[in-house]
């Protein structure tokens, strides 16, 4: 991980390999944001005149290096683009100081050290940009030849190593706080990305059940594992359903983070499936490649609860992996079985591809016996949602809506693009079964929603619930931007972190 240090120096006699300014984008061409004076002094001034001549405008994303002026330890400013300038009298949005310093960080891979002079009006600023630049450094290279394009962008060029962030107030308690709230949550969020980004010939359920023992025992979490004994003696009949066609088998994780001071209790349910070949309902081909990060939701749960132990929340938070490999062999579960879920309803298997539903509709009832105060499940469930919702926005769904409006807050603050879905009562028609109490299938319209549906007759009754598919965003196959590399993303992290933080506080509702 990058190093973050918190410095008072001045940018022209720090020694780094690059001083990073904001620009932003001003009715009349390129501004030099705050934070960068003595950079802007160095230029006489003139160094918006002196960017725009290079073509920068300040738009979202856009960087530019130029020689620092004469006098600087520091060989190279980057100017990055931080989008449109605030109206007067306000400061720069968090997620675009955070989206900033990520690009900013990417473009640094190779670098030992560089002094980031961007906008920090206040310790909330020092945090996202802290928390930009650690996620914006990831690199995941544990399978690439040493020497061979290793690591981050630019061919063989290792993340940046430290970031000082100028103007941080290091013995401001407000200032350090907020960047290591920063450093926790990326290091977490990254912890979760090299997860998804794992092979699945080297991440099946116990490999992955043996990751969160080893966190939990380093960071004073209490860990319980049932494999395929102890889940077929639960009468776990979701898990094992959708793990019965791999040779390696299904695991059902708890993480218990308790803190004395609590007065809330959260949990969290993560969709773990390593692998997903769609089982006896195969995928067709081209849709089997990325599969591995069909156990996004399980990494972010994961994650959080970490992150919620590494920051001392006054919250109870327990996380809920259901783990499992859905592959088709003699031993598969069928289309037209019938399990008996956990809860003791039965449901029709119609298609074996919607197995999800199934290991979460158990890991649902898990956690409901405990009476939590709320359950948020994180879940790469429907194609149909990235129909709705596109690649970079994931869905809530929730039957309560105080609580998914505060949910959706919760992803918007942090940076998490999300959006409000309905759970409409109409569509759970569809589920209904002549052999079973339910299907795992209803109609195709409006997918994503009757999956939510269905995960709703599988909470507690009186248990406030939230479900985020999380589909479009938890895998970027597209190119990296801002702070989002390429691969596994991390999303839902900083959104459930943030959900506990309320909670510990009281404000959740």
């Amino acid at each position: 991980m990058t190093a973050l240090t918190l410095s008072t120096a001045a940018a022209p006699g720090l020694r780094a390999d690059a001083i990073v300014i904001g620009v932003a984008k001003g009715a009349k061409g390129p501004s030099v944001a705050p934070g960068a004076e003595a950079v802007d002094k160095a230029y006489d001034g003139r160094l918006a005149g002196v960017l725009e001549t290079l073509g920068a405008s300040g738009a979202e994303g856009e960087v530019t290096k130029l020689p620092a002026p004469s006098g600087f330890k520091a060989p190279v400013v980057v100017a990055v683009g931080l989008g449109a300038e605030p109206g007067k009298g306000a400061g720069y949005d968090a997620e675009a100081l955070r989206r900033a310093a990520g690009v900013a960080a990417r473009a640094l891979a190779g670098a030992k050290k560089a002094a980031f002079a961007l906008p920090l009006a206040e310790a909330a600023d020092a945090g996202a940009v802290g928390e930009g630049v650690l996620l914006g450094a990831y690199s995941f290279d544990a399978y690439k030849e040493s020497g061979r394009d290793a690591g981050a962008k630019g061919g063989g060029k290792a993340p940046l190593a430290e970031a000082a962030l100028l103007g941080a107030k290091p013995r401001d308690k407000a200032y350090k706080a907020a960047v290591e709230r920063a450093a926790a949550v990326a290091e977490e969020l990254n912890r979760a990305r090299d997860l998804v980004n794992t092979p699945p010939n080297d991440l099946n359920p116990e490999a992955f059940a043996a990751v969160a023992q080893a966190a939990a025992k380093e960071h004073g979490i209490k860990v319980q594992v049932l494999d395929e004994k102890a889940l077929t003696k639960g009468g776990y009949g979701g898990i094992l359903g959708v793990g019965a066609g791999s040779a390696s088998g299904p695991r059902l994780v708890k993480l218990s983070y308790t803190s004395p001071k609590a007065k809330k209790s959260l949990a969290f349910v993560g969709k773990g499936i390593t692998y997903d070949s769609g089982g006896i309902s195969l995928k067709p081909a081209g849709h089997n490649e990325t599969m591995k990060c069909d156990m996004a939701g399980a990494a972010a749960v994961f994650a959080a609860v970490v992150a919620a132990a590494r920051l001392g929340l006054e919250a109870n938070v327990t996380g809920w992996l259901a783990l499992a490999e859905n592959m088709p062999s003699g031993s598969a579960t069928r289309p037209g079985d019938v399990l008996r879920m956990y809860s003791g309803k039965t449901v029709e298997v119609l298609n074996t591809d919607a197995e999800g539903r199934l290991v979460l509709a158990d890991a649902l009832w898990a956690a409901s016996q405990e009476k939590p105060d709320a359950i948020i499940d994180v879940a790469t469930l429907t194609g149909a949602i990235m129909l709705a919702l596109g690649s970079r926005t994931y869905a809530v769904m929730s039957n309560d809506d105080a609580f998914r409006s505060a949910v959706h807050e919760a992803a918007e603050e942090v940076g998490e693009p999300a959006w409000p879905m309905p759970l409409p009562e109409h569509l759970r028609k569809g589920m209904d079964s002549p052999t079973a109490d339910i299907a795992n299938m209803g109609e195709r319209m409006g997918g994503g929603l009757v999956a939510g549906l269905f995960l709703r007759e599988f909470v507690g009754e009186g248990i406030t619930w939230a479900h985020l598919d999380i589909a479009g965003p938890a895998f970027n196959e597209g190119g990296p931007f801002g702070y989002t590399p390429k691969g596994g993303t991390g999303t839902a992290v900083r959104t459930l972190v943030r959900v506990a933080e309320l909670a510990a506080a009281g404000e959740l509702g």
